[in-house]
């Protein structure tokens, strides 16, 4: 007997329904084994129209669309759309879909360099890379892709022209994009390039100020800190206080962001996931050993902080390690797992939320700066006239300084330093303007007491 494709998906779903028909009922019920075994039957039997009436669809589908479209194109396409319907996050990886998450996860791939996600029809950018084409052409948190190489991006193609952002390097690619606040859309042509990207950068801002600059968690992004940060504590010594720089960092692997969290941690809880699955239900915890030996951190977040590096925020904030300082974080507060269906296919689903170390969910609403800054905020230079007297010095026959420093410039204030980070990167010189009065403080407290 031969049975035509949907017929077979049809008898392969229900010879296990057709089994569950015969599991006991639970132990207290008050329904007797016949009733139990007729509501059970009910439920399958509506379970078994929905199957019949998707083969028929297919069925329908196969024979009578004005294009042939083959078994394998409709199968792989239901299965797409079972999983891109559960949540923003969830989705059937093929070849290259596995090949695309190793690439994200080793830190190499060719591309454009943006973290960029499928919402409702269009592709919605969570945030660009250091240093990659789509950070140095402007594009920005928030911003759309309504076009790829003069395509609308529509529920129809978004998964095609997901695709078509990585491509060979020097092959170029044009954009429509619509910024954040804006409705005026503009075209941006970009280059892809071979994108390694090392995810942490670490260097003086000030003598005894560490800036940490983590743009997304991959497989080796905690020993490549411990090693930088380790250099630059080695050259110049033990650091008064440290900005962690997570603005516009995606997220990536929840390993490494447990790892950088403990980096930071002597003890404590990290983060905790809770999903239907024992091995979804996690508890991190912190092992004794701070990079920084307890000196204060200021962690600087924007509405592009997300996933993993909303683990480390978390875990950060609720320990007490550090004061949050910028914007509401993105809010993506579930993770993924990859389930292999076999050498080439897989399912990347949804497993579980997670939760920081006060038990709170940060999904779709992210975590709340201690003390916010406004979003895209800048400064300028002003002009000022030239004054004549600046201070006691420059008064004529003003008495000397009975012990002056060798070579000093009593003019170099550091008050033009700070301008030129303010100008360049407001929230940054913010962030170091605070976590100076932190490391006063600090010191206050660490100070031995007077014999």
């Amino acid at each position: 007997m031969r049975f035509s494709l949907p017929t077979l998906i049809a008898l392969a779903l229900v010879a296990p329904l057709g089994h569950a028909q015969t599991t006991p009922a639970t132990q207290g019920t008050t329904a007797t084994p016949a009733a139990a075994s007729s509501t059970q039957a009910a439920a399958d039997q509506a379970e078994i129209a929905d199957v019949r009436r998707f083969a028929r669809v297919f069925e329908i589908v196969r024979q009578a669309y004005v294009e042939p479209v083959s078994n394998k194109t409709l199968m792989n396409d239901a299965i797409k759309g079972m999983l891109s319907n559960l949540d923003p996050h969830s989705a059937y990886l093929d070849k290259q879909g596995l090949q695309q998450l190793d690439e994200d996860t080793s830190g190499q791939y060719s591309g454009l360099g943006i973290e960029v996600l499928e919402d409702d029809g269009v592709l919605r950018i969570i945030s660009p890379i250091d240093d990659t084409p789509a950070a140095r052409a402007g594009i920005k948190p928030g911003d759309i892709i309504l076009k790829v190489n003069g395509t609308l991006v529509d529920s129809d193609n978004i998964d095609r022209l997901f695709q078509d952002l990585r491509g060979k390097p020097g092959s170029k690619i044009t954009l429509t994009i619509v910024h954040r606040r804006s409705n005026k859309p503009i075209d941006m042509t970009l280059t892809r390039q071979l994108i390694t990207v090392s995810s942490v950068k670490v260097r003086e801002l000030e003598p005894g100020y560490a800036y940490i600059r983590i743009s997304q968690f991959q497989e080796d992004t905690a020993p490549d800190l411990e090693k930088k940060l380790g250099a630059l504590i080695a050259k110049h010594g033990p650091q008064k206080g440290a900005i962690l720089d997570l603005r516009n960092n995606p997220g990536g692997l929840v390993t490494a962001a447990v790892a950088v969290s403990d980096d930071f941690l002597n003890s404590g809880t990290i983060v905790t996931t809770r999903g239907r699955l024992r091995d979804a239900n996690l508890k991190f915890t912190a092992h004794p050993g701070d990079l920084l030996d307890g000196a204060p951190m200021i962690d600087l977040v924007n509405n592009g902080t997300a996933s993993a590096a909303e683990i480390v925020s978390g875990a950060l904030k609720d320990n007490h390690r550090a004061l949050i300082v910028g914007q509401r974080t993105f809010g993506k507060g579930v993770v993924q797992t990859v389930l292999p269906l076999d050498g080439d296919h897989a399912v990347k689903i949804t497993t579980a939320r997670y939760y920081t170390p006060d038990g709170t969910s940060i999904q779709a609403e992210g975590i709340k700066p201690d003390i916010p800054l406004g979003d895209d905020l800048t400064v300028r230079q002003g002009d000022a006239p030239a004054a004549l007297i600046n201070s006691e010095a420059d008064l004529p026959h003003h008495l000397a300084n009975q012990n002056p420093k060798a070579g000093s410039n009593i003019d170099n204030d550091g008050s033009s330093q700070s301008a030129k980070l303010a100008v360049k990167d407001y929230e940054l010189s913010q962030a170091l303007n605070i976590l100076k009065g932190l490391a006063l403080n600090h010191a206050g407290t660490t100070a031995p007491a007077a014999k």
